[in-house]
């Protein structure tokens, strides 16, 4: 039996004063499963990937913003031009006395589902405080790290205020375009999505967005809706005892033999050696 992987503090943490640290991955590599001895924030900026939480696949991209605690299990998979910020933090070291429990919290959506995404408004903010907190935290002196915490608290504040989950978006401005289309294809793992109807219906060139998407992504918006209709049939396919022509029909495939070929072209194995492999270590 493999041993797990722990990521520990004195591998992040110059010292035991620091209670937040920056560390970039650009790009972000393939990595192993592993846990930590602390958590962290994943904000993703460009590119895509698959990241793997608690054994759920997850298709992550700009804006992509996940809260990981320290016993979570997690690796990054298939990663393509992948760009993202680990925000690493103990959270037994905070010291300003806020309520950090409840601002770091990854909330409980009806979905179930641990991802948010992050307007382009809170993402240009959000670098912007990602920038200073990196200097900041890379020094160790007690004013340093009063101010990388003062720092940590302006970010997650950000974070709170322009998060929002795409299958519940509310409050996103008409001119974000692009947060609008992240959240109308987040709404369509199990319905047809109609291009042409959303730029229709938001007054937007099919032509620039279909650019600015790929441009973002490093992906079409059709294979970005099939990797996320996958990744969904590979958690039910684990996760459930429906008929693989159900699942298909819930994650969008209205021809399953259509969706058996597009699952084994993506993972490389049929839907069901998928199941089977994990039937067969459970």
């Amino acid at each position: 039996m493999s041993t797990q992987l722990i990521l520990k503090k004195t591998d992040f943490f110059a010292s035991a004063a620091q209670s937040v640290v920056v560390a970039d991955r650009y790009p972000q590599n393939v990595f192993a499963e592993h846990s930590h001895e602390f958590c962290e924030l994943v904000l993703v900026w460009r590119g895509n990937g698959l990241h793997i939480l608690n054994d759920r696949p997850w298709l992550i991209t700009c804006g992509d913003l996940f809260y990981i605690r320290a016993d979570d299990r997690h690796r990054y998979e298939s990663v393509n031009g992948l760009v993202l910020h680990n925000i690493i933090y103990c959270p037994e070291r905070l010291q300003l006395n806020v309520d950090w429990q409840d601002l770091l919290s990854s909330g409980t959506a009806q979905s179930g589902d641990p991802r948010w995404r992050l307007s382009s408004q809170g993402m240009a903010q959000a670098r912007q405080i990602i920038s200073q907190l990196a200097q900041e935290s890379s020094k160790t002196d007690a004013l340093s790290c009063c101010l990388a915490e003062s720092l940590f608290l302006q970010l997650v504040i950000n974070l709170r205020r322009h998060r929002y989950q795409a299958v519940n978006a509310t409050g996103l401005r008409e001119e974000e375009k692009l947060d609008l289309l992240m959240a109308a294809l987040g709404n369509s793992l199990d319905v047809p999505f109609d291009l042409a109807l959303f730029c229709h219906h938001h007054k937007v060139a099919e032509r620039s967005l279909r650019q600015l998407f790929r441009q973002q992504t490093g992906m079409t918006i059709s294979q970005y809706l099939r990797q996320m209709r996958i990744c969904q049939a590979q958690y039910l396919l684990r996760h459930s005892n429906l008929l693989i022509s159900d699942i298909a029909a819930q994650c969008g495939f209205e021809d399953s033999n259509y969706f058996s070929v597009a699952f084994t072209r993506e993972t490389g194995v049929t839907p069901r050696l998928w199941r089977q492999q994990f039937a067969l270590t459970s």
